[in-house]
């Protein structure tokens, strides 16, 4: 999986990185408002955070709400 920035032209979105292959499935995710835009910094990040969930490298939901209730 990987992240890819685009805009909407003329009705579709057209990616700003090549090597989408013709047909790929895509999601977009769109703000509350009209837009939103993520800095260089911030889609390395969530790259990253995608290629760590790919490997498995998670933490478990169960996990993760435990600590939070010791927290609260």
């Amino acid at each position: 999986m990987k992240v890819v920035t685009g805009r909407v032209v003329e009705g579709k979105v057209v990616p700003e990185a090549p090597g989408l292959p013709e047909g790929a499935l895509v999601t977009i995710v769109v703000g509350d408002a009209d837009t939103f835009e993520v800095t260089a910094a911030e889609e390395l990040l969530l790259t990253e955070a995608l290629e760590e969930a790919d490997r498995g490298d998670v933490v478990p939901a169960e996990e993760v709400l435990a600590s939070l209730r010791r927290r609260g």
